[in-house]
């Protein structure tokens, strides 16, 4: 596959580089050692996704290292449990050292958006899962954050930074509008959408339809306004609101607040009974594994999930350890070096 990842040239110059790495390095280079060590990146939970390492070949070769090391890896996508390592680099220690720090974090923050999408992949039931981190964190994460989300299974991305990286297979973002767009229009949900489709005719048109705290009657209006033409309806409901069309029923245990299957059957059943079958059902705002597996327990008729803070939690670190030095096994206590069969050579 083709990947379309940008380096920023100041990796070569330390800039992205721990002062003792840095100061390590340069330790190496003037005593200019011939020795030969191999350092090792592994991490600690089990059925965890790799990703992050087409982006370290790629610093590699921008380093022009090729003739230089070694390397041995897994692949990303690939699937490893605690301490199985992931990659393996061979060579001259002033050739990498200052390297092991920037891996361990390109791992580290890859590794967890490619593990959290396919564990909330696998959750839905294959469901489309569309990738919402783009506004929990700093923007300059999402070229590497939509390779990851794309190496974990999960394609519906939402910025054109996000698809960057992986442009020869996505082609194009996915998205609604915001609520926003909606209280631009003085609240009025149709002439948003009106203008909406005037202006991306060629895009699927969503519509966001919890403003009012109306689902299902505001489902209906917009289904009726556009028929065939509506592709799917979002719900966003607030964990502290009750939608109107659940207000008469008992609630026990706040199952009734916010997003809840309830309200997402109600409304299948709603547009399915109106002659809207063909309309798809989106919902987001605080979904997550736990949640996702709930509706899908209680057979929730949902379409695409939206997940967006999950994306990014249960952080997944990485360690890198050098463990042999001319060919003699040696590294701190309570680390070693790891065989492992799932890596293989790698020609950078």
């Amino acid at each position: 596959m083709k990947y379309n990842i940008v380096i920023d040239k100041r990796v070569l110059d330390n800039y992205y580089c721990s002062d003792y790495f840095d100061k390590s390095q340069k330790i190496a280079k003037t005593l200019n050692s011939n020795k030969e060590v191999t350092m090792q990146w592994f991490q600690r939970g089990d059925n965890t996704t790799v990703a992050g390492l087409e982006y370290i070949y790629e610093i590699l070769r921008l380093a022009n290292l090729q003739d230089k090391i070694k390397v041995e890896s897994v692949s990303d996508g690939d699937v490893v449990n605690s301490m199985e390592p992931v990659l393996k680099i061979t060579g001259k220690y002033q050739e990498f050292v200052h390297f092991e720090g920037l891996f361990d974090g390109i791992l580290a923050r890859a590794t967890t958006v490619a593990t959290n999408t396919r564990i909330v992949k696998k959750a839905a039931g294959n469901k489309v899962i569309l990738n919402m981190n783009d506004r929990g964190d700093y923007f300059l994460n999402q070229q590497l954050d939509g390779y990851a989300s794309y190496v974990g299974g999960v394609e519906s991305l939402v910025t054109p930074a996000s698809i960057e990286v992986v442009s020869e297979m996505i082609k194009k973002v996915n998205g609604t509008l915001p609520h926003s767009l909606i209280a631009f229009f003085d609240g009025d949900l149709i002439a948003a959408l009106h203008e909406y489709k005037k202006q991306f005719p060629n895009n699927n048109l969503v519509a966001l339809v919890d403003f009012n705290n109306d689902v299902i009657g505001d489902s209906l209006k917009v289904a009726k306004e556009f028929g065939k033409e509506l592709y799917a309806v979002r719900i966003d409901t607030s964990a502290a609101l009750v939608d109107k069309s659940l207000q008469e029923l008992k609630e026990v245990e706040n199952e009734l607040h916010g997003v809840n299957p309830t309200q997402v059957k109600m409304l299948r059943k709603s547009l399915d009974d109106n002659g809207y079958s063909h309309v798809k059902i989106i919902v987001s705002s605080g979904f997550n594994l736990t949640k996702i597996k709930y509706f899908e327990e209680n057979k929730t008729p949902v379409d695409i999930y939206g997940v967006g803070e999950f994306i990014l939690s249960n952080k997944i670190n990485f360690t890198g350890d050098l463990v042999v030095v001319n060919g003699v096994e040696i590294s701190k206590v309570g680390r070693k070096n790891i065989t492992n069969s799932k890596l293989k050579k790698i020609k950078l």
